[in-house]
């Protein structure tokens, strides 16, 4: 995977000031803890991981001492490799709850639906109300994550107005996804009616940070089924990881095209600006198009910026995440040498899921690779499972994620700009699109394992 390489000119020492910051603010955040607030609607429940977020994203906006652009692309790199981390430890919870995935059969790829509808049904609509323009295809065919780019890209060229809508949902989605997510879960699972399982698959919406803290939302309100809603969540994502680039690509955005159009009798306006231009009516063509073209070059220069990162050496990045992840853990549930196998056992996977993935010519993603392996080692037919879950179930899942939320917070302030730029509009498509995504999938869920059962 690219996270492994090493780019000229950026070593551990270029880490260690950020390295540093993330460590406090991680501690800070862990310190903190988790609030509980009543909000009428519901429970709001608000962890170390969003205080995390929120003061890394503070430290990235605020003019006092400024956290540098380089060192912003250096978090972001460090959340990609704590992104792995996390993966790692879902996916031992996937193996000795293979049995409850089996039972819980269809529902886990029925919520796929629920993901489609929420975006297309509900925030493709709002946008065309709040005149997006084209850029309404891409922000809403589905919650973007990287894939999105590739597939948009691919249909549209990445100077069309479609791949704009790509990245102000991909950078909405990375400023406020996780928090948002982790807010309305947290509101949806104390009303009680829906089962912690069902919610766990809506969880699944295709972003780790998005489904880690939504995860997290519901074991809180059933910590009695913690193990069985962080895996059905890690498979549900996984699944969605998986079927997203098919079904985005072949039923997602042709739909969502078809519905914008029909919303806004796109074809038609189309037809009438080609009869149009052949009759001559249309003054200054070459220079409205020279306007556009420099428009869209300037745009696509300022969005290669957008999720950029600083890679360092693993060998130097596997550490500073230990440290990080030791630390809180041990804010959390006190300190044990336990952690520190833990951590080295997570770490050595890391490296051996790149390695695979390297091998494959990056075809299978080290995601995948470590899902299903560690899927494997930990299930009922491993016979080293105790060993790997005892020392991979040692680190709580929610000290984890502080530390994946805190190095995102820490490289976020880069992207605001770019956002501000691309407007307030995404603002309410968004929530709209996360919030119906999450419910609709779980939904769907709730009724699929009432028929499958």
């Amino acid at each position: 995977m690219k996270t492994i390489s090493t780019p000229a000119g950026i070593s551990a020492k270029h880490a260690l000031p950020i390295a540093a910051l993330a460590l406090l603010v991680a501690v800070i955040a862990e310190l903190i803890g988790k609030k509980t607030f009543d909000v009428g609607i519901g429970t709001l429940l608000i962890f170390p991981m969003v205080w995390g977020l929120v003061i890394g994203t503070v430290l990235t906006l605020q003019k006092i001492k400024p956290v540098s652009i380089r060192a912003q692309k250096i978090a972001a790199g460090f959340s990609a490799i704590a992104v792995l981390l996390l993966v790692v430890r879902l996916s031992a919870d996937i193996g000795p709850q293979i049995p409850v995935l089996v039972q819980a059969g269809p529902a886990l790829f029925l919520q796929e639906i629920g993901h489609l509808l929420g975006t297309i049904v509900l925030a493709l609509p709002l946008a065309v109300l709040l005149r997006m323009g084209r850029s309404t295809v891409g922000a809403t065919f589905s919650i973007d994550r990287e894939s999105s780019f590739a597939m948009v890209s691919a249909r549209f060229g990445s100077n069309s107005d479609e791949y704009r809508g790509v990245l102000a949902m991909y950078v909405f989605g990375t400023i406020f996804g996780a928090i948002y997510i982790s807010l309305v879960t947290s509101v949806v699972a104390s009303w009680g009616i829906f089962d912690p399982l069902a919610m766990a698959m809506g969880a699944g919406v295709g972003s780790g940070s998005m489904m880690a803290a939504s995860a997290a939302s519901i074991a809180a309100v059933h910590p009695e089924m913690e193990q069985a809603i962080l895996s059905m969540a890690a498979v549900s994502n996984l699944i969605t990881t998986i079927m997203g680039t098919y079904v985005g690509m072949f039923v997602a955005l042709p739909l969502a095209n078809k519905v914008y159009n029909l919303l806004t009798g796109a074809k038609r306006k189309a037809k009438l600006a080609a009869v149009a231009e052949a009759t001559g009516t249309l003054p200054d063509q070459d220079s409205a198009r020279s306007k556009i073209e420099d428009a869209n070059a300037q745009f696509a220069q300022s969005a290669s910026e957008v999720g950029a990162v600083e890679n360092v050496p693993l060998w130097a990045t596997l550490p500073v995440l230990s440290i990080m992840g030791i630390a809180t853990a041990s804010i959390a549930e006190g300190f044990g040498w336990q952690l520190v196998l833990s951590y080295a056992v997570m770490s050595l996977f890391v490296v051996l899921g790149g390695y695979l993935a390297k091998l494959t010519g990056n075809k299978i993603p080290s995601l995948i690779w470590l899902t299903t392996l560690i899927a494997v080692l930990t299930s009922p037919i491993s016979p080293v499972a105790g060993f790997f879950v005892d020392t991979l179930t040692a680190i709580p899942f929610l000290s984890i994620t502080t530390v994946v939320l805190t190095c995102a917070g820490l490289s976020l302030g880069k992207d605001v700009g770019l956002l501000k730029k691309i407007g307030w509009k995404i603002v309410p498509v968004g929530l709209v699109a996360i919030t119906a995504s999450f419910i609709l999938a779980t939904v769907i869920a709730e009724f699929a394992l009432g028929l499958w059962h």
